[in-house]
């Protein structure tokens, strides 16, 4: 069985819009290696429509550094499965739809997958995380003060404290 996990950047006051973030080759790198080894990557309607048709564009330009097309070669590699209820349609050929409940789809493919599930986003990994089902974080802290924009959790209520344990 895999772990859910969830993965983000945020700044030091907990910013987490990708605006106020800066990337990099070596952030870029380590997402393309987290994304390579996860099974199946998890996101919302607003997230998915983020990051395609944007990925998939980059990698078919090739004209982008050398970090920018591995992250792009690695998100366009990846199954993805979208959770929306307004979503038509899909844009890449990896992805696809649910409109069911996600903690039922989530703990299904946990079961079935056996690959780790990497959820992106913030809306809707808020709500897995207030139901329990993430089993794994993995935070990438940008040693800016932003100020602004939106916050990692913002709106969500905890039924407990995660009591986190520091890896690395």
């Amino acid at each position: 069985m895999g772990n859910v996990i969830y993965s983000i950047n945020f700044t030091i006051d907990g910013c987490c819009d990708h605006t106020q973030t800066t990337g990099g080759e070596e952030i870029l790198n380590f997402f393309a290696n987290l994304i390579g080894d996860a099974g199946l990557l998890a996101y919302g309607r607003i997230t998915y429509q983020l990051m395609v048709p944007y990925w998939p564009n980059v990698a078919k330009e090739n004209s982008s550094t050398k970090a920018e097309m591995g992250f792009a070669r690695a998100f366009n590699s990846a199954d993805k499965v979208v959770f929306s209820q307004s979503l038509d349609k899909v844009e890449d050929k990896n992805s696809r739809i649910v409109r069911t409940r996600p903690e039922d789809e989530i703990l299904k493919l946990k079961k079935e997958n056996g690959k780790n599930i990497l959820l992106g986003g913030v809306a809707f990994p808020s709500y897995l995380i207030k139901l329990g089902l993430v089993d794994e974080y993995i935070f990438v802290v940008h040693p800016i003060i932003a100020g602004e924009g939106r916050r990692l959790l913002d709106g969500i209520s905890l039924q407990e404290k995660l009591q986190l344990k520091l890896v690395d």
